[in-house]
């Protein structure tokens, strides 16, 4: 049974970049941005970026690199004598499955308004008729639930070529198609009349806006941008660390993620913002931007149907990456607690992903009466709590005290590793802040996270 390693240090970077790429890059990142002030949210967000999310991604690599293990066993073979740190493989599992419980939906989605978009499906129809297909396909169990079982059977299918022929070779050249068509996307949209209304909005540094809404409020939703955006925490980044070899310091291949997935973000937001400024559409929130907004806007713009079809193949590569890389992910974590053929583990997991998937499809439609949170609260919102605001900052808060503890792996070991080969050394002198600092911030955002939603309201 071979484990297999990437070919490429660009198949590291684009496989790790596309597991960070995820649709929060879209429907959230622009929108906050322009909501809070513009170029000055983004310098805020890159400063959490750079003292928050690059040295969890780089303690994430570090552990994946040295064990050359998945989350499953890297604790395990790193780990003090008689400490209990590979207790958190449980944690990394089940934050692994949970996300795929409801992305693959979410990706689903993303397939289906391809489809519709490409065959022409929003022609002619006004805003209300728009909407009232995102309405019909939450309230279809079957149409939703055959393209989440598509989703699963295709990414299932991409890992079952193996890591080199499939993951890498596929996610490479995907990330490499995302990244034009975002740039073409981009240009289209700027070139529109009336855009540039659209990225006064969007890049103007209004730090008004700053004060209108209160430094704390904007301080933490930065914070919780760059925290969550990376994927940190559930060890889907230190499976591709295990993957790699150790020419390169692994500080300089994190900055290369977090460039990538911030280059994502903020060319979403030049596609979005200026074509709905454009066309004199409310750029929303939420799903509602993605699947009734920017519909609308491609309806009425020359060649929209070209347009969407691109927008919405851009958008199916962003989920599509991610669910690779989770995917990846669970099967390595299988595959070295199981000791089955990698194979093997496909042929039983896929059908397994798609019976776990079916309540977030469920809760739409049939389970819609299930309210955890509330009024317009469900399944969904659910495992995505779970995920995002428990196992992603608590996984974070684990491999920053393991890799900086003297009572986990320690600081002078996870130096070593990081500062293995060539390229960007990890600071030495940011010691006291990773250690004792920057723990307290993972905390405090953990601890906001349950604030917001039940407090706050």
């Amino acid at each position: 049974m071979e484990r297999g390693n990437f070919s490429t240090r660009l198949g590291f970077i684009l496989v790790s970049a596309g597991c960070a790429i995820g649709l929060g890059n879209v429907w959230r990142f622009p929108y906050i941005t322009g909501q809070y002030g513009g170029a000055a949210f983004v310098l805020i967000y890159l400063l959490f970026l750079a003292i928050m999310g690059l040295p969890i991604m780089v303690a994430e690599f570090a552990v994946g690199r040295a064990s050359i293990r998945s989350a499953a066993m890297s604790f395990d073979v790193l780990e003090p004598r008689g400490t209990r740190w590979h207790w958190y493989k449980y944690g990394a599992i089940a934050g692994n499955l949970l996300l795929m419980m409801f992305y693959t939906t979410v990706t689903g989605w993303m397939l289906y308004y391809l489809y519709k978009t490409a065959s022409g499906g929003f022609i002619g129809l006004d805003a209300a008729g728009i909407e009232a297909v995102f309405s019909g396909m939450l309230m279809n169990p079957v149409l939703m639930g055959s393209y989440m079982a598509a989703v699963v059977l295709l990414c299932g299918g991409i890992c079952y070529l193996g890591v080199q022929a499939g993951v890498e070779r596929i996610t490479k050249w995907m990330m490499l198609a995302l990244l034009i068509l975002m740039g073409l996307l981009a240009i289209n949209s700027i070139l529109l009349p009336g855009a540039g209304a659209g990225l006064h909005y969007y890049l103007y540094p209004d730090f008004g806006k700053l004060m209108e809404y209160g430094l704390k409020e904007v301080i933490f939703a930065a914070m919780g941008q760059a925290f969550f955006s990376l994927s940190i925490g559930i060890g889907a980044l230190a499976v591709f660390g295990s993957y790699i070899g150790k020419s390169k310091r692994l500080t300089g291949e994190a900055v290369w993620v977090i460039v990538l997935d911030t280059f994502v973000a903020i060319m979403a937001g030049l596609i979005i913002f200026p074509a709905c400024f454009s066309y004199g559409v409310d750029p929303s929130s939420g799903p509602n931007l993605l699947f009734v907004a920017m519909p609308n806007v491609f309806n009425a713009m020359p060649f929209g149907q070209l347009w969407g079809s691109l927008f919405f193949l851009f958008m199916t590569f962003a989920a599509v990456s991610t669910v690779i890389a989770v995917f990846e992910n669970l099967i390595v974590c299988f595959f070295e607690l199981l000791h089955q053929d990698r194979q093997q583990i496909i042929r039983w997991g896929m059908p397994v992903i798609i019976l776990l998937s079916l309540p977030c499809v469920l809760g739409f439609n049939v389970w819609s009466g299930f309210q955890p949170f509330g009024p317009g609260s469900g399944v969904l919102e659910l495992e995505d709590f779970l995920v995002s605001y428990n196992l992603l900052p608590l996984g974070s808060l684990v491999y920053l005290l393991f890799c900086m503890s003297r009572y986990g792996w320690g600081w002078k070991n996870f130096l070593r590793e990081a500062d293995t080969g060539r390229g960007v050394a990890f600071p030495q002198w940011v010691r006291c802040y990773v250690t004792y600092i920057l723990p307290l911030i993972v905390l405090v955002i953990f601890l906001n996270g349950y604030y917001a939603l039940f407090f706050s309201k």
